[in-house]
């Protein structure tokens, strides 16, 4: 029970690093500090005080920068492969009494891929605010993604078998959005070029 517990901690974790990356390390820090979460063995570096420092500081200017016009759209073309790697450790770190390889596979394919998928969804509704507002509207998604990433890693902490369940949820959305969009396209292409071979065929 005790390990299921912690997977669904570290994918509630993971998640929210899909919203902000450094804000689920800053709750973990603060939670582990205070008693209230066991990490694995070899992190407990995280519950520390320097570490806990360092999170709050790059967690204040990783929201502050996403209200920057256009810099959000910039910190997007790098923050899945970073949130990714963050999904992973958050996993790894919450993840007790298990195997090195069982965890590290975990928080992998689990942390790391659930973090990922969080991370492309956002990334696809802030340029489709962008495209549709002029960038206007970013503020307002970046607003809903700090918030979600503090209440996800809360809920992760708090009710780790709810914030399990919520974050299928969400990815059964977010996939269904990004399969949608991507055949959207495909489709879109497919006509185009059928109408331009139209006329040779004439």
């Amino acid at each position: 029970m005790d390990t299921l517990l912690s997977i669904c901690i570290g994918i509630g974790l993971s998640a929210a690093c899909g919203f902000r990356i450094f804000m689920p390390l800053l709750i973990m820090s603060i939670a582990s500090l205070s008693g209230h979460l066991t990490l694995a063995p070899g992190f407990e570096w995280i519950a520390t005080y320097p570490a806990l420092g360092t999170f709050a500081v790059a967690s204040f200017l990783e929201i502050a920068a996403y209200y920057v016009p256009w810099v959000d759209n910039m910190l997007d073309t790098i923050a899945v492969p970073v949130a990714t790697m963050a999904g992973t450790i958050v996993m790894a770190s919450s993840v007790t009494e298990m195997s090195p390889f069982l965890q590290w596979a975990l928080a992998v394919i689990v942390g790391g891929g659930t973090a990922g998928a969080i991370q492309g969804f956002t990334t696809l509704t802030r340029l489709a605010s962008t495209a549709t507002t002029g960038g206007l509207g970013n503020p307002l998604v970046s607003t809903i993604e700090a918030g979600g990433s503090v209440a996800m890693s809360v809920l992760a902490i708090s009710l780790p078998v709810i914030a399990a369940l919520t974050v299928i949820g969400l990815l059964y959305f977010a996939l269904k959005k990004i399969f949608s969009r991507f055949f959207r396209k495909k489709e879109l292409g497919t006509h185009r070029e059928n109408e331009s071979a139209s006329p040779s065929l004439n």
